[in-house]
């Protein structure tokens, strides 16, 4: 399987870096992570893809130059199992170990923190599915020992390529779980049930957790564990989901380092910026750990008949409003008593065949996509790639 591959060179670093240090912003101040999630760029590239700083004469440069510039300092990755055609027509035969690696390898070179996220399955994986990988055990004890070695095994090949992982999320928006249908839940359910019905996920995020704690022991680096599950403006659930994880009394508070949560405008009304706030704030007073917004997007173009009602209306469907939406959310989050609010990511950015991210809305990418020289795309930066300056 891809992920016992061991990647055994490790590239030497190279001169230029487009970020800054941690000791940019100042040594009493927790570092702040400003990232984007850039697991499609190697795609886009093989695809013919080129980008151009608008700011530089249109000049061709890699995309994480233009972003670094723009106050970029940490690279988001995904990581699936075994991804394999016909999914998509084939399209997603990528995410995997031996497609995530280099990337990792290329964007750690150029000095960008680098923030793992295990998708756990061998296709997206999200809050409507969590299919487990293909070839992996079906019944509970022998899944968690797969998914324990995995990560473990993972971990050592990204230390291996010299590749310092500052960050992992064990799972993706896992709001109903993972692994599914073992580790399926039900936020839900019967309070009385809550619990139990918790009870075979947080076995197996434990297993993953314990990967973790196999790959540090064995000298592999030491990355923060995060624990990633969307919509982190709705407080109730926020605090029932957790709640029934560490009441099972499989998963410790100590067990995770960072709270991370999407932030989208599409997809309901109450995901309002007063909303994330409060969420934020009573997490960091309950648990006194960090919080990372990790996933977020606003429209650049969200017009006709089908475009959602966003969430913060009086932020325009714009370049502009991109700005304005990011530059919020970072004053949410850096509100966050304590230092506890510490990153903000922004989601596929450059996806340049793919501008509506999940949306209904048109366009919620930061680059112009020109397709007058099908099938070659390029992709011109606009003003929001300066959006965490």
């Amino acid at each position: 399987m891809l992920f016992s591959s061991l990647i055994a060179a490790a590239l030497p670093l190279l001169f230029a870096s487009a970020a800054p240090s941690a000791s940019s912003y100042g040594s009493n101040q927790p570092f702040f992570y400003k990232g984007f999630d850039l697991s499609s760029v190697k795609i886009e590239e093989d695809g013919g893809a080129v980008y151009k700083d608008t700011q530089r004469g249109n000049a061709t440069r890699p995309v994480e130059d233009i972003l670094g510039d723009g106050g970029m300092n940490t690279v988001r990755l995904r990581l699936w199992v075994d991804p394999k055609a016909p999914y998509d027509g084939g399209y997603y035969e990528s995410y995997g170990l031996n497609y995530t690696l280099p990337l990792a390898k290329r964007f750690h070179a150029k000095g960008y923190k680098i923030y793992l996220d295990y998708h756990f399955s061998d296709y997206w994986a999200d809050p409507s599915k969590q299919a487990t990988p293909e070839e992996w055990p079906t019944t509970l004890q022998p899944l968690a020992a797969t998914l324990r070695h995995y990560v473990s095994s993972t971990l050592k090949s990204f230390s291996d390529a010299g590749v310092d992982l500052a960050m992992v999320s064990l799972g993706n928006e896992i709001r109903h779980g993972m692994l599914w249908p073992l580790g399926e839940v039900d936020v839900d359910t019967n309070p009385s049930s809550l619990v139990a019905n918790f009870t075979n996920l947080a076995t197996l995020w434990s297993a993953a957790r314990n990967g973790v704690r196999d790959a540090v022991f064995a000298g592999h680096g030491h990355p923060q564990v995060m624990i990633h599950i969307d919509d982190g403006w709705n407080l109730t659930l926020q605090e029932t989901w957790f709640g029934a994880l560490v009441g099972t009394g499989k998963v410790h508070k100590s067990d995770w380092d960072i709270f991370g949560f999407s932030f989208y405008p599409f997809y309901g009304t109450a995901a309002t910026l007063a909303n994330l706030k409060t969420s934020l704030n009573t997490l960091a007073s309950k648990y006194g750990k960090p919080l990372h917004v990790v996933e977020t997007d606003w429209p650049a173009i969200c017009t006709g008949a089908d475009a959602p009602e966003l969430s913060e209306p009086s932020i325009p469907a714009s370049i502009p409003g991109q700005i304005e939406w990011v530059h919020d959310i970072i004053s949410v989050v850096k509100q966050v008593p304590k230092g506890l609010g510490q990153g903000v990511n922004y989601w596929e950015p450059v996806w340049l065949n793919n501008t509506g991210l999940g949306s209904a809305c048109e366009d919620a990418i930061l680059f112009s996509a020109d397709w007058s020289q099908y099938p070659k795309v390029v992709g011109y930066s606009r003003n929001s790639v300066n959006m965490f300056l």
